[in-house]
Formats: C-alpha cells, sequence, structure tokens
C-alpha cells in the first residue's frame, strides 16, 4: 500500500463528531484540531481521478467558523438535535422565572431573548401588602416609632391615613396636580389656600395630594380650629396627622423648625358657605399667617383648589339647630339629611389643584407688626388665589366630567 493510500486511511478513522454548544471550554479548545480534521473530509469533495497525491492532510486544518455548514448528515442532525436541547432547556428555566446563563446555555446563534429574571405571581401583591401590615404592627406593638412635640405620627399618617385619603383624591375625584416645584424642596414654607366642601376633605385632599406628588414627599403641616381639637375623635386623628391649633405660636414654631405649614385663612366662613357662593374668596381675617411668615422670613405658596365646592352641596342653613348643637352651621345638602348616613357620601367631582409661584417675606421681617404690610400681603395672596379658580374653573366647565 502506498503511503499516499495510507494516508488516505488514516484520515477516515477519526471519528466524525463534532462538539456541542455547551460542551466545556478546555475540552473544546483540546479537541479543536481532531473536529477540524474530522470535518475536513465531509466538506471538501474528493477529486474523482487524478494520479496527484492528496497532500491535505499534512496542511494544518483551519480553524472552524460559526455558521459554516457542515454536509455531513450524522453531525448536522447530532447539532441540531443539541441545540433543539438547549431551546428547550431555555424555555424551561423561563417558565420557572430563572434567567438565562448566557449563550453557552441557550446555544450557539440563537437569538431569542432570555425569560424575564423574576416572574410577577398574582398572589405577590397581596403577600407584600400583608408582610407590609404585619410589620407595621410590630413596630407599634414594640413602640418603634416617634412622635414629636405637637403629636405627630409620621408611621401612622403613612400607614393608615394617606392611604385613605389616596383612594378619595386619586380614584374618586380624579384629582389633577400642578405647579408643585412651587413648594420649597427643603426649609420652611407657608401654604395658603381656600376653603369649601360643608366638610373639610380640602384640607386632607391637599396634604396627601402634596406629600405624593412632591420629589421630596414632605408632610404638610395642616392649622385647624378650635372646634377641631374639642372634638374627642377627630382631634386624636388631626394631632397623629399633623395638625395644630390656628394660632400664631404654634405656626411660628413650626416655621422656625422649617417644616411645611398649611392654612386655610377664610376658616368656617369658606367651608360653611352656601353653594350660589361657590368659588367666592370669603375675607382674610387680620391676616394673621402673613405676621407668622413675616416674622420667619417664611416664603408664602398660594393654593387654588377646586372641586370641593360640588362634594356637598350647601342649599341651607339651619341656624337655630346650629346653635342648639353648638356648630358653626348646620347644612342641608342635596342628599344630606334626606338619606341618613348615605348623605355624608361625597359626589364625585373632578379636582383641580394649583399651587402658584411662592411670595417671598425675607426682605420684610422688619414690617411683621405693620398692620398696612400685612393687609396688602395678604390681600395679594387673597387676589392670586381668586384669579388662579377663575382660570381652573375655565378648565373644567363640567364639574364631574373626566
Amino acid at each position: 500500500m502506498s503511503a499516499a493510500e495510507e494516508r488516505g486511511d488514516a484520515r477516515y478513522d477519526v471519528p466524525l463528531t463534532v462538539p456541542g454548544p455547551d460542551a466545556e471550554p478546555a475540552r473544546r479548545n483540546g479537541h479543536r484540531r481532531a473536529a477540524a480534521a474530522a470535518a475536513e473530509p465531509t466538506m471538501k469533495a474528493a477529486p474523482a481521478a487524478s494520479d496527484e497525491p492528496d497532500t491535505s492532510a499534512d496542511e494544518p486544518a483551519p480553524a472552524p467558523r460559526t455558521g459554516d455548514a457542515v454536509p455531513n448528515k450524522p453531525v448536522a442532525k447530532k447539532a441540531m438535535a443539541k441545540k433543539a436541547v438547549a431551546k428547550k432547556a431555555v424555555a424551561r428555566k423561563a417558565v420557572a422565572g430563572k434567567p438565562a446563563d448566557g449563550p453557552a446555555e441557550r446555544g450557539a446563534g440563537d437569538l431569542t431573548p432570555p425569560g424575564p429574571a423574576v416572574a410577577d405571581r398574582p398572589g405577590d401583591h397581596w403577600d407584600r401588602k400583608v408582610a407590609k401590615g404585619l410589620a407595621f404592627l410590630r413596630r407599634r406593638l414594640a413602640g418603634d416609632y416617634e412622635v414629636d412635640e405637637f403629636g405627630f405620627d409620621p408611621d401612622l399618617t403613612d400607614a393608615v391615613f394617606h392611604p385613605l385619603v389616596r383612594l378619595l383624591y386619586r380614584d374618586w375625584f380624579r384629582t389633577e396636580v400642578s405647579g408643585v416645584e412651587h413648594v420649597p424642596a427643603e426649609g420652611a414654607g407657608l401654604v395658603v389656600g381656600n376653603h369649601s366642601g360643608t366638610v373639610a376633605l380640602d384640607a386632607l385632599v391637599l396634604a396627601t395630594a402634596l406629600h405624593d406628588r412632591h420629589p421630596e414627599r414632605r408632610y404638610l403641616r395642616l392649622l385647624g380650629a378650635d372646634l377641631v381639637f374639642r372634638m374627642p375623635v377627630v382631634s386624636e386623628i388631626a394631632r397623629k396627622t399633623g395638625g395644630t391649633v390656628a394660632c400664631n405660636p404654634d405656626a411660628e414654631r413650626l416655621l422656625g423648625n422649617g417644616e411645611l405649614v398649611g392654612v386655610f385663612p377664610e376658616g368656617f366662613k369658606g367651608v360653611g358657605k352656601l353653594y350660589a357662593d361657590r368659588y367666592k374668596l370669603q375675607r382674610f381675617g387680620r391676616g394673621g399667617f402673613v405676621s407668622a411668615a413675616l416674622r420667619t422670613g417664611t416664603p408664602i405658596v398660594p393654593v387654588a383648589i377646586v372641586g370641593g365646592e360640588e362634594i356637598y352641596p350647601m342649599l341651607a342653613d339651619i341656624k337655630p339647630l346650629a346653635r342648639l348643637l353648638k356648630l358653626p352651621y348646620f347644612p342641608v345638602t342635596p342628599t344630606f339629611p334626606w338619606l341618613g348616613p348615605l348623605g355624608m357620601v361625597p359626589l364625585p367631582s373632578k379636582w383641580l389643584i394649583e399651587f402658584c409661584p411662592p411670595i417671598p417675606t425675607a426682605h420684610l421681617r422688619d414690617s411683621a407688626d405693620d398692620p398696612l404690610v400685612v393687609f396688602n400681603l395678604a390681600d395679594q395672596v387673597r387676589e392670586t388665589i381668586q384669579q388662579t379658580l377663575h382660570r381652573l374653573l375655565e378648565r373644567r366647565p363640567d364639574p364631574f366630567g373626566p
């Protein structure tokens, strides 16, 4: 037998195997030349009749390139079977919520994107809610929460009160909030708004909406009338949510501590006005809020609230009954007292809240006791809110629209 024939026989003694895509890097590199030598006879057509000796076995075999077609059917079928197995493994991991490990596991040339890193099961949302509620109860039982000198409890406010009010202002009233960038990101600020609605839900909605929409998630410390803090249950809720009595000493202490304070200068005159006088601002009193802002050099941020007048349209005020019950007014609405407790359900009016540009007061600190400066500044705030109300009402022609 000639040397050429021996070399030809030796070539076909090499096993025709191609390492799969999931083979170890060391094994793949070690058998690269053997695999190339095995694939070489199948990729080249043998000469039909030639007297020249075949010297292909003496030349170094080129490294196989990705995507080269291998005409050897058993090898191609084996590679396709391995690729199908790799794809099924990736699919099983995607269903199980596990990410693919990379090209070696997904198969060479497989461009199918991997599945989600974590599968969101339907019960995960409620599991998180239950876990959050249990953590809250553990903190309350262990006393692991803080209350400031005014009785404000941020943990209770975030876990209980804000979620309840959030359902009202976001889903029931469909509230749109604008101008939050005018509220200071840090430091003291006095937010002055219009009051309405028979029941003062606008104060709660304003505080929750500001906390949710402000980038710094700031709390609004509301100033309430004396009547609020004389009622057994309401007074506790007001204290826990950050409220305090509407007096200059408390307001100045909060502003001096860098808090964001909310005040409604109309008081009960604004909340208890008839529906015929809706969105007409009442007097701002003697401007005590302006004096507190001037003494602390705090900017005043006017805010206009549209939508509160329609939740309990007040058609009449039974004054004798109000005096008997020691209330500032006794309202008669289309649903109360005719429907009993159901009359306390607010109508789903459309709300718009807009924060106006702040009015600086730092340059007027020496004029805190000047009545002329105080009244002029109070009128400026009142006029700003009134003009903003007119503009918002033009944007919302239908009180109960979308």
